[in-house]
């Protein structure tokens, strides 16, 4: 295999597909190097000698500049460069052309999904149990984990390897569900809702209102306390404005209204279980891929993402995009850099103005704690070859792929039914799929290079590695291995076996890895610094 790649032939920087050493000699086209330092995977080297306030370039944009001479053949790193992007103009001489890639293999595809009665399709059947304020997060999981257990969805293994290593009780057998139609009890817990500033708790009641109206819930059991600043009167009206015919069974607990929390609680399993067991059984049927609602999102990424992952669901986006389908590209930050091309991508010039705003209102909170989104990389980021914002962004806009944007959402917006859209969410693994959830998504990919395990209470998230390494040594966190195509299998390839993986995973047919670890993830970005 190669063991060098130029990503655009307009770059001056070469990225290192394999461990090199100072002294090797390569070629690209009529090109010649001679490193002059090792270079390890996933890093990158100057092709040219660069000199300070010179540009780096990648993807056929501006990564960063100079902060000293590069010679040619030298590693780059945080002691030589630093971030830079273009300036972004909202003037353009033409509109953004773009060729849409050929479906004819997808034209006629069905995944198997539930239909709503208002025509809204899910991929999966959930109760959801959540507060309105964190004082109530240990009954909603006690509650929880009382009826999963009843109900014979709980996964018992760590439970039963307990048992077997104290030897200390019998090991019981797995409970058949008692509603198979039903595919589990979820929760969420959160850390506002009193305290801090009500937009934060106006922002909750409106995140907590789009997981109740997600396709993928069924029924919602609600539990406050009383005091809080999220008063049910904020949650009812937020689900309104989401949805004003909402009309799933809805019960709702007051703690200071009762005069035990026993009472309570055994009331609460007792009228859950019954709503639980009104539900009126419905099968999946076949429906167009148009019906999906993709979330793509990249977390602890390395120096691969954005060549083989992140592309790979770009593509699939492409794909369901052609279909007729919706796709949401997230991560504000990961934008840092990358704010040209999203700008040239949108239809309208309100979304071109819209996501500027956007951008610039998280850049002055940032530069309120005397810091900028530009920090963004990690030290696992950094040690892994994405040495600057910009390398870390124009990579993870790959997984938006090509297509107009056709919309720029704020946190918890909802977004359109078909096109892609830019949904406004912190780059924080969590943080980032719940925004996507709330904005409408059934299925979420999630490409990662170091490996992560994050998953959703009622979205399946499809993990992808970026390399085969982290494939094999985390293969029970991740769904579907992209590193192939830094081996040189064509990326159309590998994106045909995603995308046949998201049909199953949206048809019920696969099980993703975050749903089997239970790794139900939630966490809400607060906004009270809203200078």
């Amino acid at each position: 295999m190669q063991k060098i790649l130029k990503i655009d032939e307009s770059d001056n920087l070469i990225v290192a597909l394999k461990d090199l050493q100072a002294g090797d000699i390569y070629h690209w086209g009529s090109e010649e190097v001679t490193l002059v330092t090792d270079v390890k995977a996933k890093h990158k080297f100057a092709m040219e000698a660069i000199p300070v306030d010179g540009i780096v370039s990648m993807y056929g944009t501006a990564v960063g500049k100079a902060t000293k001479p590069i010679a040619k053949g030298e590693v780059i790193t945080v002691d030589n460069i630093r971030h830079y992007a273009a300036p972004v103009s909202l003037e353009q001489d033409a509109p953004y052309e773009w060729n849409a890639p050929d479906i004819s293999a997808y034209q006629g595809r069905t995944f198997k999904g539930y239909i709503r009665e208002d025509g809204r399709v899910g991929t999966a059947n959930y109760w959801l149990i959540f507060p309105l304020v964190f004082c109530e997060n240990r009954n909603v999981t006690k509650l929880t984990d009382a009826l999963n257990e009843a109900l014979g969805y709980t996964n018992n293994s760590l439970k039963n390897f307990a048992l077997d290593l104290t030897a200390g009780e019998q090991r019981e057998g797995a409970k058949p569900k008692l509603f198979p139609h039903i595919e589990g009890v979820r929760c969420i817990t959160v850390t506002s809702g009193c305290g801090g500033a009500t937009s934060d708790s106006k922002t909750m009641c409106d995140v907590l209102a789009a997981y109740a109206d997600h396709p993928n819930v069924i029924g919602i059991t609600v539990f406050s306390l009383g005091c809080e600043k999220a008063q049910r009167k904020m949650f009812k009206e937020s689900l309104v404005a989401r949805n004003s015919n909402f009309a799933k069974p809805a019960l709702y607990f007051r703690q200071q209204e009762w005069n035990s929390e026993e009472e309570m609680m055994q009331t609460a399993l007792k009228q859950t279980y019954e709503c639980m067991k009104a539900v009126e059984p419905q099968s999946r049927v076949d429906v167009p891929l148009s019906h999906l609602k993709l979330g793509v999102k990249c977390g602890a990424s390395d120096g691969f993402s954005g060549i083989s992952g992140n592309p790979a669901m770009g593509l699939v986006s492409d794909w369901l995009v052609t279909l007729g389908g919706a796709s949401g590209l997230a991560e504000f930050p990961e934008l840092c850099g990358a704010e040209g091309d999203m700008v040239k991508r949108c239809v309208s010039f309100e979304d071109k103005r819209k996501f500027l705003d956007l951008m610039e209102r998280y850049e002055k909170t940032a530069n309120f704690f005397n810091t900028t989104i530009a920090d963004n990389p990690s030290p696992g980021n950094i040690a892994d070859g994405l040495i600057t914002d910009a390398i870390k962004s124009t990579g993870a806009a790959k997984k938006g792929g090509t297509s107009p944007i056709s919309a720029v959402c704020d946190y918890a917006e909802p977004m359109p039914d078909s096109g892609l859209s830019l949904v406004c969410t912190p780059g924080n693994d969590v943080d980032a799929v719940t925004g996507l959830v709330a904005a409408g998504c059934n299925v979420v990919i999630f490409s990662t290079g170091l490996g992560t395990p994050t998953g959703n209470p009622i979205v399946p998230v499809l993990k992808i590695s970026t390399n085969s390494a982290i494939a094999e040594r985390l293969s029970d966190i991740i769904d579907y291995d992209c590193g192939p195509i830094i081996d040189g299998v064509p990326l159309p390839t590998i994106s045909k076996g995603l995308f046949e993986r998201v049909i199953e995973t949206a048809s019920g047919d696969y099980q993703v890895q975050a749903d089997r670890l239970e790794q139900f993830d939630f966490l809400l970005w607060k906004r009270s610094l809203d200078l």
